[in-house]
């Protein structure tokens, strides 16, 4: 019986609806609506999966499978008319070009490098989590041959049941390992660098694989392998002589030539010619120059800023969908299909979870770590996805072992995360300490200073902040842990960023580097020129979970006082501009879950838009006191400020006139950090003591010399209403640097404020119209004993009697 004709190929555009043209009959029309479709559909399944931790790419394999004739497919008008049969050879082939340039990004994050300074430990626990899986596939292939896979060429089929069962899929390793917090802990360091090997040697066994396909002429195959080597060996040789050129002749600091990546961009799609021609795959010339691509300098950045979104954004999603439309499970059915399911998920988890708990218990690594390590080596991904559709498309794999095996994927790697934080919970150890605020009894000892910024926009005037705050007394030294703050985010790119942050130990608070990062060299040089120890380092983690990486660290650092960049920077025009809301929520769970005393810097360029060296310091700074802990803190603070020679510190007091307070008879309501609202109760008669001890002390150090009587200053001003003390600090606006309490007892000097997370005076006074040139430091006094209050508000009515809470 003679074959159905192929489709006609598709023309490329219409001539419109209205010349009665339908637009998916044309090819460009219907692969935008497919695009479209696709991403909309996963970033959707991507958003409800998230409070599940889970990758985005199980959302992408899950969104495929259901656009495919496994759901939404089964419905024969939407598939014939978004996913036609005419219209896949130009999806496939988009997808195709996506990958080539994704598996070239895949390429870059792997160095070579560091693959070469694997340790023993890393390197056995790959080949171990490598080899008894791919036994175990190949025993298993003998079952599948014998029941729903009969008739496959044997050799080929082994080798791709094997490199399915034992591949670590590296990029969503390191997406989970950092969404986990397991970065930086031994199991991760471990799974990363077993990851790495794992993915190489499974590329070389993928290339194995494809040379026994399509042939039984043994002699073929050798001549692919042959070939293959061949263009590795040029690639090496010649190629990449000529990226390294061009990586030279693009330094820090200047844009790189158009010409070089138009070049670059050319040479991967050149060698996946070469490789398809050969008969591997396109796929593997593309991941190999990236492999050989040098790591160091800007041109690898530029180059992954230039494609990762548009290809892992648009065309990487299409992929998982062509994966998707193969992937029909209504195929697994009755107990024999179900029985070889659960036979293939539990012996890749059984192969690559024993094997790998096995050698890591002989490396002496714990038992609860080494079943960690088993479980996130047993993740797959995108590659496992490449290796059944190179197999599926090479008659390998039929529809039924495809779908097993694309399932096996997806649960194996769902279940990871789980499975890990149900296995191992790493606790964040600290050793209790005490100096966990600015003010101490004793000032000579040593104070530490965690100091965040997320751009460079940030550190001229932290490192200005921190020059003010070394003290010149014979009291303890000043040390600054400067952190970046750096978002992981679901490019590619962020995988890049999380190795290099590894390999450079940053995370570790290493004192000798190699990092190239502009912003740590701008403080490594500043501890150059002062007597401030600075230690540099990263946190690399997604927004909604980068307060604990703070927290921890200044638990483990015993810092005195985190020191964090305001949400929002200044605009040309002297406004405030948001960052993200995002950057707010970070603030604001570092102000509930701090373990030390928090400031929070409003930039508006203090010291000028450079840093300045010490000699040159100079400006004025008020400190507005209107009392209360975190106003006692604050002087402290300001107190060490005015030890620098360059700083004239005045503190100016408010003061309510004989027999009220800063209230002004108003009821205060604070927002704590559960939600419930509580009612602020009156100034105690200790508080006020506290303030007028504190005050004291400030005018005795004032008066202890002329040079403090000169760069040391303290005005009252007594006040009537909330109008009054706005006009007053208006009028002290010329200052540049105001130094404030997070929470003191008076009324909100903004009706509304988006940033309520700064108190009652610090929101107005990081409000445009406040002033455009004076920046502003509120500071949070750590309280062990009591829920700090989140935001503090006037009221009209009075809380019932019988609860101190309502919600």
């Amino acid at each position: 019986m003679a074959s159905p004709p192929p489709p006609k190929p598709m023309k490329a555009t219409s001539n419109g609806s209205f010349q009665g043209d339908s637009p998916l009959d044309y090819a460009l029309p219907l692969l935008i609506l497919q695009i479209i479709l696709v991403v909309v559909f996963t970033r959707c399944l991507a958003y409800i999966l998230k409070p599940l931790r889970q990758p985005r790419v199980i959302a992408e394999v899950i969104g495929g499978i259901l656009l495919g004739p496994s759901a939404l497919g089964r419905n024969k008008a939407f598939l014939n008319g978004i996913f036609p049969p005419k219209g896949m050879t130009v999806l496939e082939t988009v997808a195709n070009i996506g990958l080539c340039f994704f598996l070239f990004l895949v390429g870059l994050e792997l160095d070579f490098n560091s693959i070469r300074r694997t340790g023993k430990k890393s390197l056995g626990i790959a080949i171990c989590g490598i080899t008894l899986p791919f036994v175990l596939g190949i025993a298993t292939s003998a079952i599948l041959r014998a029941t729903v896979s009969k008739g496959v060429q044997q050799g080929p089929f082994l080798v791709f049941n094997g490199v399915a069962l034992s591949i670590t899929a590296f990029p969503v390793l390191a997406r989970i390992l950092a969404e986990l917090k397991l970065l930086t802990t031994d199991v991760g360091r471990i799974a990363m660098s077993a990851a790495a090997v794992n993915d190489v040697a499974a590329w070389i066994l993928l290339a194995l694989a494809i040379a026994l396909t399509g042939t039984h002429s043994p002699l073929v195959s050798v001549w692919v392998l042959l070939c293959g080597a061949g263009f590795v060996g040029f690639a090496v040789v010649a190629i990449r002589p000529l990226l390294a050129m061009m990586a030279r002749k693009s330094p820090d600091g200047e844009p790189v030539n158009e010409l070089y990546i138009c070049v670059t961009l050319s040479i991967v799609l050149a060698a996946a010619f070469v490789t398809d021609t050969i008969g591997i795959h396109a796929l593997f010339g593309a991941f190999v120059v990236g492999i050989i691509m040098p790591k160091e300098g800007p041109f690898a950045g530029v180059l992954i800023e230039k494609i990762e979104d548009l290809v892992s954004g648009l065309f990487l999603p299409l992929y998982f969908v062509s994966s998707g439309l193969k992937t029909n499970v209504a195929t697994i059915s009755g107990a024999q299909s179900w029985g070889l399911l659960v036979l293939v998920i539990f012996t890749a988890s059984f192969g690559k979870i024993v094997g790998t708990v096995a050698l890591s218990l002989f490396f002496k690594v714990p038992l609860r770590e080494a079943v960690a390590l088993g479980v996130l080596m047993n993740t797959k991904g995108l590659v496992e996805l490449i290796v059944l559709n190179i197999g599926k498309d090479r008659k390998v794999l039929n529809d039924q072992t495809f779908a097993i095996f694309v399932m096996m994927a997806l649960f194996t790697t769902f279940i990871t995360t789980p499975l890990v934080m149900a296995v191992y919970k790493p606790a964040r150890k600290g050793a209790p300490y005490k100096l966990r605020t600015i003010f101490r009894k004793n000032p000579d000892t040593e104070l530490r200073i965690l100091a965040c910024f997320h751009t460079t926009r940030n550190i001229p005037t932290m490192i200005n902040i921190i020059e003010s705050s070394r003290g010149t007394r014979k009291r303890g030294r000043l040390t600054v842990y400067a952190m970046h703050l750096m978002e992981l985010s679901e490019r590619s790119s962020a995988i890049s960023m999380v190795h290099k942050a590894r390999h450079n130990g940053l995370p570790f608070w290493n004192k000798k580097s190699d990092n190239k990062d502009q912003m740590v060299i701008a403080f490594e040089a500043y501890e150059q020129l002062s007597t401030v120890k600075i230690r540099p380092a990263t946190a690399i983690s997604s927004l909604n979970n980068m307060h604990e990486d703070i927290c921890a660290c200044a638990h483990q650092k015993t810092a005195a006082m985190i020191l964090l960049p305001f949400h929002k920077h200044q605009r040309l025009d002297g406004t405030m501009e948001s960052l993200g809301h995002s950057f707010q929520v970070v603030n604001e769970r570092v102000l509930r879950h701090a373990p030390c005393s928090v400031g929070i810097l409003v930039d508006r360029g203090l010291g000028g838009t450079t840093q300045v060296s010490a000699s040159d310091l100079s400006y004025t700074a008020l400190l507005a006191f209107f009392g209360g802990r975190d106003d006692r803190e604050a002087l402290a603070y300001g107190m060490r400020l005015a030890e620098h020679p360059g700083i004239a510190l005045t503190v100016f007091r408010f003061i309510a006139r004989k027999g009220k307070t800063l209230r002004f008879g108003a009821q205060l309501v604070g927002i704590t950090a559960d939600n419930k609202k509580i009612l602020k109760e009156e100034d105690s008669s200790q508080e006020n003591e506290e303030d007028e001890k504190f005050l004291e002390e400030y005018k005795k150090l004032m008066s202890s010399s002329k040079e403090n009587e000169e760069s040391m200053l303290y005005e009252e001003k007594m006040v009537d209403s909330k109008g009054e003390i706005a006009v007053a600090l208006k009028t002290l606006s010329k200052h540049n640097l105001f130094i404030v309490g997070r929470m003191p007892p008076t009324l909100p000097l903004v009706e509304s404020s988006d940033c309520a997370e700064l108190g009652p005076i610090g929101s107005f006074l990081a409000s445009s119209d406040f002033s455009s040139t004076a920046s502003v430091v509120v500071i949070q006094q750590y309280d062990a004993t009591a829920t700090q209050p989140l935001v503090v508000e006037e009221v009209d009515y009075e809380l019932p009697e019988s609860s101190n809470s309502m919600v």
